[in-house]
């Protein structure tokens, strides 16, 4: 069999790339031909994405792929965009966008899921979705909206969240895949349909949301525009992946089949979870409370959204506001050299959600937990991969607890599967087998779910053999367990505190 090429545009929330996957047979090759940096923008309505600079990029990638799959004769057979999840875009009857979408960490919703949480209660939210409670899910944001503006979501005619968004600037064709909608905390876990209860009792509308679609689902071809904009064959299919980027990542896990093990997709945010065959929505599951995700072949991604690698590129930024400019080598470089444990941190404090000011924040919250205050940027950095390391392990307890079993190994994949110090650190704090890669988990399973939808690749299971066989991850046997469990002591404390 020749080789057949797919794009995948995986968007995160600090950048986007465009891969070329190469699958030959059953073995797959990743190759970057577009990378770019995109950022927020606060104007006077609130905080929204740069959404035009993002699709200019797009067309960059798809133009740079198709010079890439010329200059190796290998032809380009489809496209699909991931992206984070819960934010979404409303489109007019006529077509056109309704205003530009807002970035999940915008402030106005915080009060509409305070407001929603006390009209309905946790339970009654919780047993309709089986979502963790998070004021940027979908379902606040579309409050938020309702409160602001209900005229603009009275005249929608389609919500599409950011992949199905991007999937319709590409084709012409809108439609809302799954595993995306499954994000929202609007979605019923046991059908996979909207939960439509739920939103009547909050007087939301419904008229917008269409059906949800299944990962490697053809929308159709690229619209003439587009493949003239880009030099580009217009048969090119636009084929949904698994569109929520962790969803992707999670699909190109390298388990083997039977094996018992979990999953931490790293990146921006981190999601510490298991696959399971159906919902978990159980008493314990609401307490702590644990996210039931759809995922690729009707799976069950259950999981808890943490912090994750947000706290560092938070701090970042801020040391280059003032000019001190640090790579994320250096600064994970300098975290090492540093003394271990002297300052912890809830990573899931409510005070570290926004953006801006990460270092001063930091140092109240070692100020009122009566903690030294991290003065250079490694001591910081070490702060928060060691507290990252230490919810990793209070949250694969809580996992094992709520779902009764045990789990031996604990696949690192995305992103920050990139930092190794943060690796060590979650082997040494879980104290299992962690196994590393592959980094570009999400492109390998954006690509692969497309290659689902051509029928190249058969099932889950095929996808998974693909990515073991393609990609070789490191193995990392935990150490230093004692140190660890008295600072896994000290963290219990400073969360009860």
């Amino acid at each position: 069999m020749s080789a057949l090429a797919h794009l995948a545009i995986d968007l995160g929330a600090e950048s986007g790339r465009c891969i070329v996957g190469l699958l030959d047979g059953d073995s797959l090759t990743l190759h970057e031909v577009h990378r770019f940096a995109h950022r927020p923008c606060r104007l006077p309505s609130g905080l929204h994405w740069d959404l035009t600079g993002i699709w200019l990029h797009v067309l960059e990638g798809l133009s740079a792929a198709g010079a890439f799959c010329r200059s190796r004769a290998v032809p380009l057979v489809s496209v699909g965009v991931d992206t984070w999840g819960v934010d979404y875009a409303l489109i007019g009857r006529s077509g056109e966008l309704l205003g530009l979408p807002h970035a999940y960490r915008d402030e106005r919703n915080q009060p509409a899921f305070e407001r929603t949480i006390a009209a309905v209660g946790r339970g009654a939210i919780y047993d309709a979705t089986g979502i963790q409670f998070m004021p940027l899910n979908t379902l606040y944001q579309l409050v938020a909206a309702q409160d602001a503006e209900p005229t603009t979501l009275a005249q929608s005619a389609s919500l599409l969240f950011m992949p199905d968004l991007f999937h319709y600037f590409l084709s012409g064709h809108g439609a809302v895949e799954q595993c995306i909608a499954s994000t929202s905390q609007m979605i019923d876990p046991r059908t996979g349909g909207w939960a439509t209860g739920l939103l009547a009792r909050l007087g939301l509308p419904t008229h917008m949301l269409a059906a949800p679609v299944p990962p490697g689902t053809t929308l159709g071809v690229l619209r003439p525009e587009v493949a003239r904009a880009t030099g580009q064959d217009p048969r090119i299919r636009v084929i949904v992946p698994a569109s929520h980027d962790t969803a992707s990542a999670v699909a190109a896990v390298p388990a083997a089949p039977g094996t018992r093990w979990c999953f931490l997709s790293s990146g921006t945010w981190s999601l510490l979870g298991a696959e399971i065959d159906a919902p978990c929505l159980s008493p314990g599951a609401c307490e702590v409370p644990f996210t039931n995700e759809r995922g690729v072949g009707n799976t069950i991604r259950f999981l808890k959204n943490i912090a994750g690698l947000w706290l560092v590129q938070e701090c970042r930024r801020d040391w280059e506001s003032r000019g001190e400019p640090h790579s994320y080598e250096e600064l994970a470089e300098l975290a090492a050299a540093g003394a271990p444990f002297r300052t912890l941190i809830d990573v899931n404090h409510r005070s570290f959600a926004h953006p801006g000011e990460m270092t001063s924040r930091i140092a109240e919250f070692a100020r009122a937990t009566g903690q030294p205050i991290p003065q250079e940027p490694g001591q910081v950095v070490r702060c928060c991969l060691e507290s990252l390391a230490l919810e990793y392990r209070r949250t694969l307890g809580q996992l094992e607890r709520v779902l009764g079993r045990t789990f031996d190994t604990l696949h690192i994949v995305g992103g920050g599967a990139r930092n190794n110090l943060l690796n060590r650190m979650t082997a040494g704090a879980t104290g299992r087998r962690t196994v590393v890669g592959p980094v570009e988990a999400t492109a390998a399973g954006n690509v692969l779910t497309q290659a689902m939808g051509t029928g190249t690749v058969r099932d889950l299971a095929h996808i998974r053999r693909i990515a073991a066989r393609s990609f070789q991850p490191a193995t990392i046997v935990p150490t230093e367990a004692p140190a660890w469990d008295a600072a896994f002591e000290r963290y219990l404390g400073l969360l009860s505190s």
